[in-house]
């Protein structure tokens, strides 16, 4: 997020596993809706970007070396990494991604079972606890984006 130190963002990028022709696909976005400066109390100029309309939200603590095996994304949701570690692999692919909880641990899951044949498979390696909120999109509508480029957003990208 912007600090005094550097300029207020434009647009918010994730990465994104999505899916095209049937597979399961990690994606660098750029979501369109763009940042905006607060003018709400105690946040009064902070730099903000809505993620759109969401569902029910939990919060989930996934066991230190888990092995959360091949799956599709459960719904459209964004997946917010607050702590530990999780990497994402694609059967049949090379293309991977390690997200690191904090900063940039905002990813969002997309490929349900609808557009993806084998969904991803996600491993948490550390040797501690990993925490996320896992947020719904609301209908299961996916958020507008452009995509950037094949592949985990790079350091830095994010926002």
């Amino acid at each position: 997020m912007a600090n005094s130190n550097s300029p207020a963002p434009k647009t918010l990028n994730i990465t994104a596993i999505s899916a095209s022709k049937g597979a399961s696909t990690i994606e660098c976005w750029q979501l369109s809706a763009p940042f905006a400066t607060s003018s709400t109390a105690g946040v009064s100029g902070a730099s903000f970007a809505q993620l759109g309309k969401t569902g029910n939200t939990s919060y989930a603590i996934i066991p230190k070396r888990f092995n959360g095996g091949l799956h599709n994304a459960p719904a459209v949701q964004y997946v917010a990494f607050i702590s530990g570690l999780a990497h994402v692999t694609l059967p049949n692919s090379t293309e991977s991604a390690t997200i690191k909880g904090g900063r940039d641990g905002l990813i969002l899951a997309a490929d349900t079972a609808d557009v993806s044949r084998d969904g991803h498979s996600t491993i948490y390696p550390s040797n501690q606890e990993t925490h996320a909120l896992q947020i719904p999109t609301e209908g299961g509508v996916v958020p507008p984006h452009t995509v950037l480029y094949q592949g985990p957003c790079r350091g830095g990208d994010n926002a």
